[in-house]
């Protein structure tokens, strides 16, 4: 049973807890209908104070998600996994913790009306009483909920479970805790208030001020240049730094003040290294930064997916990517985002996370899905592709595969012209499709006598036409080119060849019940594949889940190993710690330490290889029809 207080009481509303704002907006909308126009300010001053702290919060948490502009000062190298992001899911309840106790204190001292909107006294009044009153009764609060064990155990250690500080680790703490920190923002504002210097720009600039020192202590990014406190010897004892409160979450006896280290010096609890650390992040930013041994570089898709990177929204970056309601109203600002990248065409980094020890990043190109499929921005998209396998080569990195359209034949042969104009790079590019492919084949049935492809002379068709006919799978090539079909067919052994057969149109498959889909098909298509069929897929855009009576497999994916750390964010619609194939591969390239370069056409006598390489190294087949089977 939870300790008293230590719960939440709207701990099982889930989303519906904002519910509980409703009496505050039917409050003020009552007033201006029913009253004579008489509205009620207190609760619209308490509504916009919560969503003015939340932005604070949000934007906070954007920031120091930003790993392309602060992956340098980043005070925790470690990644932020799912489990922190769980468990600190509702960071928010002190807001509405603090907005219902800030409606029950109208009703107690009900003056919001008859308070100015400015007081310069009541400013001055107010740092008194926050520096002489709230500073020391947090050191000594916080303290004793670290010295006392029951308080440690029952309350203040949900707080320290979170590894990696964050914005939302600042409100992740318990009702009780939360009640107490209430008390302490409140001292200050009813206190001047009382003696008569209260104001409404003092409440709306304490409490947001208050919020946004909390984020600047935990947002893991050290801001604060060493220099201020070499100039100002005496500042480092008025405001902390996010290295200061970062050593408070590490070493946990240590570091207690509220914004004040000079309430630890006086307490004698200030951490040794508190000045020395803050110096060395600052003034060597950048000089001791770890190198990625794999780089996954990717691309945006379109405009919605944009928002799907933790830098806009960590909760959402954490479930597989699916449109949202909520997010139609941003659709304009992300619009506007898509042609900052593309005028400012620098790769950036998304998200990393570790695997045996090993930094494995995501790189983004600043490219959306249909920017690829204009003519005159192939050269542009490639130059960006280059620029980022050229970096990685400066920097060390060993591997550095290919996403999606970043290896598109059209654009620049699955890799082949970056090899073909820098032969001499350290680094491996990998386009993944050996694993893709290897992916796709052991999806299907060990019985299938045939199946049908589209998308047949593309390098994945290719490479899966001529591994099933090698297992004597007749083969259904949907192409209208007879020369790349000869081609290919030519490729097979001589008593295969009569199992790849070329067909022109859809009809020719209305027997066959396995289709694999290399080329994006309309629902009209799907209409010539009989009752039972599964579609597995290698498409982007994944195709329409139109046939009730068909099933549809998932893009190409792999679960990563289970000894991954720090992987908080899933790849498009992925579930969490899964990737696609392509990913897979290169990562798998990386862990057998194979020095070719994986780029142009598929070689078919490796697919099994990489795919025995894969389930060793521990990563496992995601495919709906495998999980179908097991749960039959």
């Amino acid at each position: 049973m939870d300790a008293p207080l230590a719960a939440w009481p709207w701990d099982n509303l889930g989303m519906f807890k904002y519910v509980l704002y409703g009496p505050l907006v039917g409050k003020a909308l009552y007033s201006w209908v029913y009253e004579d126009k008489r509205i009620e300010y207190w609760c619209l001053h308490i509504l916009f104070i919560s969503v003015l702290r939340g932005l604070i919060h949000i934007l906070w948490n954007s920031f120091s998600n930003m790993l392309f502009l602060n992956r340098t000062r980043q005070i925790n190298q470690r990644g932020v996994d799912f489990k922190q992001i769980d468990n600190e899911w509702n960071w928010d309840n002190f807001i509405l913790l603090q907005a219902a106790i800030a409606s029950m204190g109208y009703y107690i001292f009900p003056c919001s009306e008859s308070l100015p909107r400015w007081n310069t006294k009541g400013f001055i009044a107010l740092q008194i009483l926050h520096v002489a009153v709230s500073e020391p009764l947090y050191y000594v609060l916080h303290r004793h909920f670290h010295r006392n064990k029951y308080l440690f155990i029952h309350y203040h250690s949900l707080h320290h479970s979170s590894p990696v500080p964050q914005i939302p680790t600042a409100g992740h703490a318990t009702l009780l805790e939360h009640i107490v920190l209430s008390a302490i923002v409140a001292i200050p504002i009813l206190g001047s208030s009382i003696i008569g210097y209260g104001s409404i720009s003092l409440i709306y600039g304490y409490i947001l001020m208050f919020d946004f020192l909390r984020c600047l202590g935990h947002c893991n990014v050290e801001i604060i240049p060493h220099r201020w406190f070499e100039t100002f010897p005496f500042l480092r004892y008025l405001l902390y730094t996010p290295t200061y409160h970062s050593l408070h979450h590490t070493e946990k006896d240590s570091n207690f003040c509220l914004f004040m280290p000079l309430f630890d010096a006086l307490g004698n609890t200030l951490n040794s290294k508190s000045w020395e650390d803050h110096k060395k992040i600052t003034s060597a930013s950048g000089e001791n930064v770890r190198v990625p041994d794999f780089v996954f570089l990717a691309h945006v898709v379109d405009v919605t997916a944009s928002m799907h990177p933790p830098f806009v929204f960590r909760s959402l970056a954490s479930l597989p990517y699916s449109p949202k309601l909520f997010m139609l109203p941003f659709w304009p600002l992300a619009f506007s985002a898509m042609f900052a990248l593309w005028a400012w065409s620098k790769t950036f980094l998304i998200s990393f996370y570790w695997l045996r020890g090993r930094l494995h990043q995501t790189w983004a190109v600043p490219r959306y899905g249909f920017q690829y499929f204009l003519p005159f921005a192939q050269t542009g998209i490639n130059k960006q592709i280059e620029n980022a396998i050229l970096r990685a080569d400066r920097l060390g990195v060993k591997v550095l595969s290919l996403a999606a359209l970043n290896k598109n034949e059209s654009l620049n042969g699955g890799g082949t012209l970056f090899v073909d104009n820098h032969p001499n790079l350290k680094v491996r590019v990998v386009h993944g499709n050996t694993c893709t492919a290897a992916v796709i084949l052991n999806e299907l049935p060990k019985d299938v006598k045939e199946v049908f492809l589209t998308g047949a002379t593309s390098k994945l068709g290719r490479a899966i036409a001529l591994y099933l006919c090698r297992k004597r799978v007749r083969v259904l090539m949907l192409t209208l080119s007879t020369e790349r079909f000869q081609k290919i067919q030519k490729e097979a052994p001589i008593d295969c060849q009569n199992y790849l057969v070329q067909v022109t149109k859809y009809q020719a498959a209305q027997h066959s019940k396995t289709w694999i889909v290399g080329k994006w098909i309309t629902p009209r298509e799907q209409n010539w594949a009989p009752p039972g069929t599964h579609f597995h897929q290698f498409v982007v855009p994944p195709i329409l889940h139109f046939r009730r009576d068909c099933t549809y497999g998932d893009l190409a994916a792999m679960r990563l190993p289970d000894d991954v750390e720090g992987l908080g964010i899933c790849e498009y619609t992925m579930d969490r710690g899964v990737v696609h194939a392509c990913h897979a591969g290169g990562v798998v390239h990386l862990l057998e330490g194979w020095t070719h370069h994986e780029v142009g056409a598929i070689d078919v006598d490796k697919i099994d290889l990489v795919w025995e390489a894969a389930l060793k190294h521990g990563f496992k087949p995601v495919s709906s029809l495998r999980n179908r089977q097991i749960s039959s």
